[in-house]
């Protein structure tokens, strides 16, 4: 069994199927992958994700691509392979069907609205410091029509009306998170899972950083309990302390390992 792992920060994505390789202690290669060089769209990689994306998991061959598909191929492909305090995909029915209308959440209304605001801070600057020509040659080579696009946006800058709208977003979901931990200790039920996991990566981590406006320490305290219950999990941690090669003026928000 030889398990590669190609990955950026440990932020969002890329923290999003760390942590459950850490948490289920499974032996695997770490392939770092700068991001800022673009080699994400490099030849190289393409050949091994046609669309240019990370992160990536390669099973003795196999490439599994998105994280919410990769964290489950994990659960399939290695069950016996679990943290002490029980697995990350509840073994019943009802379990499994809460996590992943979690899962669900975080991908189609979370996600998306999280990335537009790190993208309008932090990919912008890295854009607009690209000289014109190269920047129009290095759009040429991403696969992915959408991150073409993104990139271009991210350079001329997101409006406000839709940043705006993702505020508005991102506020309904740390409220529906805290209605939901005031219920249960987890997200999805009495146990720790891939779903948090999911939020936890894409917003949970970083938002009084990035969203000092929400006030979240008084908005949502079980979120921030809650938080600082998963920043305290060794394997957590151990992903949270995985290569960074972010820039130091560029650190502003993620909180993620420095």
């Amino acid at each position: 069994m030889a398990l590669a792992y190609y990955h950026a920060e440990p932020v969002a994505n890329s923290l999003k199927s760390m942590i459950p390789l850490k948490e289920k202690g499974l032996d695997f290669t770490s392939r770092y992958v700068d991001l800022h060089k673009f080699e994400q769209h490099q030849p190289w990689f393409v050949a091994i994700n046609p669309e240019g994306q990370v992160p990536v998991l390669d099973h003795d061959g196999t490439i599994i691509t998105h994280t919410t598909v990769i964290n489950e191929y994990l659960e399939d492909a290695f069950p016996d392979a679990q943290p002490a305090d029980g697995p990350l995909r509840p073994r019943d029915a009802v379990g499994a069907a809460r996590m992943r209308y979690w899962n669900k959440f975080v991908d189609e209304h979370v996600m998306n609205h999280v990335s537009m605001h790190g993208w309008h801070r932090m990919i912008g600057i890295i854009a607009r410091n690209i000289e014109n020509g190269e920047f129009e040659k290095l759009l040429e080579n991403i696969p992915l029509p959408d991150q073409r696009k993104k990139w271009a946006t991210a350079r001329s800058g997101f409006s406000e009306s839709d940043l705006a709208n993702a505020m508005d977003k991102i506020a309904y979901a740390v409220d529906k998170v805290e209605r939901q931990l005031g219920e249960t200790e987890w997200l999805a039920g009495d146990s720790y899972t891939l779903a948090d996991i999911n939020f936890y990566a894409h917003c949970g981590m970083m938002v009084e950083r990035m969203f000092p406006e929400l006030e979240i320490a008084a908005r949502a305290p079980r979120l921030v309990a809650w938080r600082d219950r998963m920043t305290a999990r060794p394997a957590v941690a151990a992903a949270l302390a995985g290569e960074d090669r972010t820039a130091p003026g560029l650190r502003t928000w993620t909180g993620h390992a420095r």
